[in-house]
């Protein structure tokens, strides 16, 4: 089983911490620039409620793209899988999180997945509720039911900042609304998909989220099922073929584990019916990925043969 104690989950951690000289934080949305590129920090939270930890485990971060995850299953629950995916693909794309490049080409010009940019919009687009305070409120009370903390919300600051310097995302929903796949107020729907991106907790609240993707959807202490088995294993799928931007690829092959990644440095993790794994090291790669919980995760996957090829 994987890491039983702090002592030896720390080894891992001061191992990995050396490649975050090699990435850079994403200094692209101000708010996030601010991040020391030398933090890193994993927990594991088993099905039992065990959760250990090493690293700057204090530490809080915005979900940003793993917040992606977590809609679609929102969204999937609420709407039905045909509603969804009449509207979002379901096929992995080659190119970077906030292309436009497929949807220029494809006809009808619908994202090829919930995992990018334009696809995630039109499932934040899904969210009901008649203002964007009820829609907001309602997806962080599903996030806190996953991870059993009332006290998650949103960080203002980085929303606002996300907000301000959104112009690619700007782009996708002008282009996405002629195209009828949004017919909601850009500006408001912005406003939304920039607080949904900053919701922010700890890598033991993301491990606990993870947890219940392990487990099909199963709050890991209670056993009460808070996603279908069915949408969580959808959702399993999307993070293994799209859940690490255009490095999925070479993530699953090299650690083989369902994982949703975000520009703040979270990593969530989902090993099938063993445990969840919550991971922030905020200096990424070119790809956009922790440069150091990639490494983390790789290091761990190998020792303890977690891939589930």
């Amino acid at each position: 089983m994987l890491c039983q104690s702090s002592d030896e989950l720390h080894q891992y951690v001061e191992k990995s911490r050396e490649w975050t000289v090699q990435g850079k934080v994403a200094d692209y949305i101000p708010a996030l620039g601010r991040a020391n590129p030398h933090d890193l920090c994993i927990a594991i939270h088993y099905p039992n409620g065990k959760c250990v930890s090493a690293g700057d485990i204090k530490n809080k971060f915005t979900l940003q793209s793993i917040s992606k995850v977590i809609s679609l299953a929102y969204v999937l629950m609420d709407k039905g899988k045909d509603f969804v995916f009449e509207r979002v693909g379901m096929e992995p794309t080659g190119d970077p999180f906030n292309s436009i490049a497929k949807l220029e080409t494809m006809a009808p010009a619908k994202p090829l997945n919930p995992m990018i940019n334009a696809g995630a919009l039109v499932v934040t687009h899904m969210i009901a509720g008649e203002t964007i305070e009820k829609r907001l409120e309602r997806l962080l009370f599903f996030v806190r039911d996953l991870t059993n903390n009332t006290n998650v919300t949103y960080n203002k600051e980085v929303a606002q900042s996300e907000y301000k310097t959104a112009d690619l995302n700007r782009s996708l929903i002008y282009f996405l609304k002629q195209h009828g796949l949004i017919n909601e107020d850009a500006e408001s729907l912005l406003d939304l998909y920039s607080k949904q991106c900053a919701i922010e907790m700890n890598c033991l609240d993301l491990a606990r989220i993870g947890a219940v993707f392990a487990m099909d959807g199963a709050d890991p202490q209670s056993g009460k099922q808070i996603i279908p088995s069915d949408i969580a294993r959808i959702c399993k799928t999307f993070m293994v073929t799209c859940g690490m931007y255009n490095a999925s690829g070479e993530f699953a092959i090299k650690i083989g584990i369902p994982g949703k990644s975000g520009v703040s440095g979270g990593i969530m993790g989902a090993v099938p019916g063993k445990f969840g794994i919550g991971i922030f090291g905020p200096s990424l790669d070119e790809k956009g990925n922790s440069i150091a919980g990639i490494k983390l995760l790789e290091l761990l996957s190998k020792d303890y043969e977690l891939s589930m090829f």
